[in-house]
């Protein structure tokens, strides 16, 4: 695999707080270069057997008003398909809500994907530490698959000593853009690196 250092600098993270009141949202953010066209992209994004060879397995209906599940993960309904340009779903109930965009440049394509939930669910942009880093390896895999070094399993390789060293290295990173974003005091920050920790790299705990 590419240099580790190469590979968490490649994305883009970004945490912000938007709306008021009740409607305000946490929005974490990770976007990506990759040397493919859009269609390309797309492709690798909705077709179930080219999304088991680096993301994991998907059944149901990936088109408008369609529902899936993810095997392992989450499951949801499809809000929004634009090709090649847009996708929109629910990720594990209605008010959590995954978005993914493809932005064209030449012959390369930038993938933003932006997961927003209520401030009331995710309590601060610390909530960003829970689904930032599975994030960060979705949008290696996928760079990985373009490159055509896909592994046989991608939910085998998180718990591999390689998976969670990259997993190590994005939790430092996504707690840094948190911290600069001011939108977590320091014990929430700390309480949800910690969370991450045992939940991403789980053979080295936190203390």
């Amino acid at each position: 695999m590419s240099d580790l250092v190469e590979e968490i600098v490649a994305a883009h993270r970004d945490v912000v707080r938007r709306g008021e009141g009740d409607a305000e949202l946490i929005a974490v953010t990770v976007r990506r270069r990759y040397d493919a066209a859009p269609a390309d992209v797309w492709d690798a994004l909705t077709d179930p057997a080219r999304l088991a060879r680096w993301f994991g397995p998907v059944s149901g209906d990936l088109r408008l008003g369609g529902a899936f599940q993810v095997e392992g993960n989450a499951g949801g309904e499809v809000t929004e398909c634009d090709p090649p340009h847009a996708l929109a779903v629910t990720w594990g109930g209605p008010e959590s809500v995954v978005r993914l965009r493809l932005d064209p440049d030449g012959a390369v394509t930038e993938l933003v994907v932006e997961h927003t939930v209520p401030v009331a669910f995710a309590g601060s942009g610390a909530g960003a530490l829970y689904v930032g880093p599975g994030w960060d390896v979705a949008v290696l895999g996928l760079s990985r698959f373009l490159r055509r070094e896909a592994v046989d399993d991608p939910a085998a390789w998180e718990g591999t000593p390689a998976g969670q060293r990259f997993a190590a290295a994005s939790i430092d990173a996504w707690a840094e853009v948190v911290a600069a974003s001011g939108t977590a005091g320091p014990e929430e920050l700390a309480g949800a690196v910690g969370a991450a920790r045992a939940q991403f790299t789980p053979d080295d705990p936190p203390a």
